[in-house]
């Protein structure tokens, strides 16, 4: 049954019959970040719709996804034909920064709705910033600051960085340097690998001659996963030196085993068992998946049902006045906690602080993590003052 009421059905030009409203999760179903975006985005996307009632003003909800394979303009084509000839009303996910920015100018454009979960540049609501985009679940300053921070703080304050050679990587890395410095500590160096190669081990050479106490991983997915085996088979960590995630994804723990990823430290907005609201949701999306969610699918999650409470709200589609209905209305879901949409299209939330678990800590399958503190969104976002976002002047 909908939830709502209002007027927000579209007409389709070419019949002349009410359309569906229609989300393309663009995504990788095939890549290094597939574990953690992936069919997990698309079934996520499914259970938002779900739960915000499967229609909307008597007119059905569709997903309809496709894979980028991480190639910038074949995101980019895909999100042209969705909204030009599709009729796709938002787009959703989108884990690989060089092709959201495209997909980001694609949407501006057209004067449609982006919705980013997997994506990390801090650009999307930067200098690149668009009216009708929204950057829901992190970015790279956001998991830089938490992680890096910890680290230094906690005695780490020497680093060499590898970094996946990608606008993803580059940021990463240049927050995490910025992080680390403005602790008191140092980079020694960095390094820039491929994405998705099977070889590391000359860039696990040039961290073990570094020196540095610290060696960070500024990657996604497999590539983590393949890095930090292959380091501790190097004997990285044998030798003394630790290993630092930026960005390390409950899919890749489970990946790696608690044997080899006990003791990492991590910041997430959302972990699957940390109340008993998000246990109940991620049970059910366990039962489809046979995993528990990730960060990533709990943003599209949580993207996609803020989304369609505001079209309800604005009884329209027009991206401007459903991206004002998202500022307007609170965010409730069960992954999102005290989180807000701010005017540069930042979903500012709190976040957790957690370290991986010994196994003998854990209780459960997929219980992985324990948390040892809450950051306060404010904490982990650039200041609008600071913002290069031209949407501010305006």
């Amino acid at each position: 049954m909908p939830l709502h009421t209002g007027s927000a059905v579209a007409r389709d030009v070419a019949t002349g019959q009410d359309r569906p409203l229609t989300i393309g999760v663009l995504t990788d179903l095939s890549g290094v970040t597939a574990d953690a975006t992936g069919q997990g985005s698309i079934e996520a996307a499914r259970l938002a719709v779900e739960d915000f009632g499967g229609t909307i003003d008597g007119r059905p909800i569709e997903i309809i996804s496709a894979d980028h394979q991480h190639k910038t303009d074949l995101g980019a084509a895909i999100a042209r034909e969705w909204y030009d000839r599709d009729g796709v009303d938002a787009i959703i996910d989108v884990p690989n920064s060089s092709v959201a920015l495209a997909v980001q100018d694609i949407a501006r454009e057209k004067h449609k709705v982006v919705l980013f979960s997997g994506a990390g540049t801090p650009a999307l609501t930067g200098k690149a910033c668009s009216p009708y985009s929204v950057h829901w679940t992190y970015d790279t300053y956001a998991v830089s600051k938490g992680t890096a921070g910890a680290v230094v703080e906690a005695g780490g304050d020497s680093w060499f960085i590898i970094a996946s050679d990608y606008a993803f990587g580059h940021q990463l890395a240049r927050d995490a340097t910025e992080v680390v410095t403005a602790h008191g500590g140092t980079v020694t160096g960095s390094v820039l690998h491929p994405l998705n190669t099977p070889d590391f081990s000359s860039f696990i050479l040039q961290a073990q001659s570094s020196g540095a106490k610290i060696v960070g991983i500024a990657n996604a997915g497999s590539d983590t996963i393949n890095l930090i085996k292959q380091a501790r088979e190097f004997g990285v960590v044998a030798g003394g030196q630790k290993l630092a995630a930026l960005l390390f994804l409950l899919s890749d723990i489970h990946g790696l085993g608690l044997d080899v990823a006990q003791g990492t430290y991590l910041t997430t907005p959302s972990i699957w068992n940390a109340d008993p609201r998000a246990r109940a949701l991620s049970m059910r999306y366990f039962e489809r998946m046979k995993a528990m969610p990730g960060m990533l699918q709990a943003g599209v999650y949580g993207a996609v049902l803020h989304y369609l409470r505001a079209v309800a709200d604005a009884s329209s589609r027009d991206a401007g006045e459903v991206v004002a209905a998202m500022r307007r209305l609170p965010i409730d879901d069960p992954y999102s906690m005290n989180a807000r949409l701010r005017a540069d299209g930042r979903v500012v939330r709190d976040m957790y602080l957690a370290q991986v678990k010994a196994p003998s800590e854990q209780t459960e399958p997929w219980d992985y993590l324990n948390i040892v503190s809450v950051i306060p969104g404010e904490d982990l976002v650039w200041p609008l003052s600071a913002s290069a976002c031209p949407l501010l002047a305006q």
